[in-house]
């Protein structure tokens, strides 16, 4: 199948590794051009390396009021046009309500929150009919995930926005979706399993609630992103797909 993806060109943040990164090798795979962020420069730099010619990297916090302009300014100076974005952000801290400072909230929103909010508004403003905005959120969208505080109260949030603008940018051809990873191996997943006293139960216990019985594969996630981003799924906007080996139990 023919994704449409080729020679289109894509925003991806927070892509020197877990998710995102994913989901830019996927795009990359299938024809398109993709300019990658990061914070840290080194990083940016050896992942937009591994992706080869048809990507760049720009070292950026989602957290910074200048950022979007300047990576989509990057994309079209760099490949010529802009055909759409995926906001993804490294995890908030974990932390159950009594843990979590006030510090670590304010952080989180603007990376987190506030960060997605202005690289939507400002795509928003810059994209045509076909264009897209994707946000990688989770599965706390839907239900609590324990001992990730901060991510149950902000993702949520995002999922809403997220619809809102759907409603918004859908008489402009504009497409607006929605990620909900599950226990897809990480780092960062890999990482909050080793909070336990015994990560391998951990991870057991986990796999034994998924349907398909184990975690989900970076690339099994990116390919979901590739698909919805791309000219593919013109007729999909404002969902929120669980990309979970089916541990949501709702329909």
């Amino acid at each position: 199948m023919d994704l449409g993806l080729k020679d289109r060109v894509y925003v991806v943040t927070g892509a020197t590794r877990g998710l995102g990164n994913a989901a830019a090798r996927e795009l990359v795979a299938d024809g398109a051009k993709v300019v990658v962020t990061g914070r840290d420069e080194k990083s940016v730099a050896e992942a937009a390396s591994a992706l080869g010619p048809d990507a760049v990297g720009v070292a950026a916090d989602n957290a910074d009021p200048e950022a979007a302009a300047r990576l989509i300014a990057t994309a079209r100076e760099r490949f010529g046009r802009f055909d759409g974005v995926l906001i993804s952000v490294g995890g908030p801290p974990p932390g159950f309500v009594a843990d979590n400072t006030d510090e670590q909230w304010q952080a989180a929103f603007e990376s987190v929150f506030l960060g997605a909010v202005r690289i939507a508004r400002t795509a928003a403003a810059e994209l045509t009919d076909g264009g897209v905005i994707g946000f990688v959120l989770s599965g706390s969208v839907h239900e609590p995930i324990p001992g990730l505080t901060i991510s149950n109260g902000l993702r949520p949030g995002l999922a809403g926005l997220a619809k809102s603008l759907a409603d918004e940018l859908g008489p402009r051809g504009i497409r607006v979706v929605g990620l909900l990873p599950g226990r897809v191996d990480t780092d960062r997943v890999r990482e909050l399993d080793g909070l336990s006293a015994d990560p391998e139960a951990t991870r057991a216990a986990a796999e034994s609630r998924i349907p398909l019985r184990r975690y989900g594969a970076p690339e099994e996630f990116g390919r979901v992103a590739a698909f919805l981003l791309s000219p593919a799924a013109s007729y999909i906007t404002g969902v929120m797909l669980p990309v979970d080996g089916g541990v949501r139990h709702g329909f």
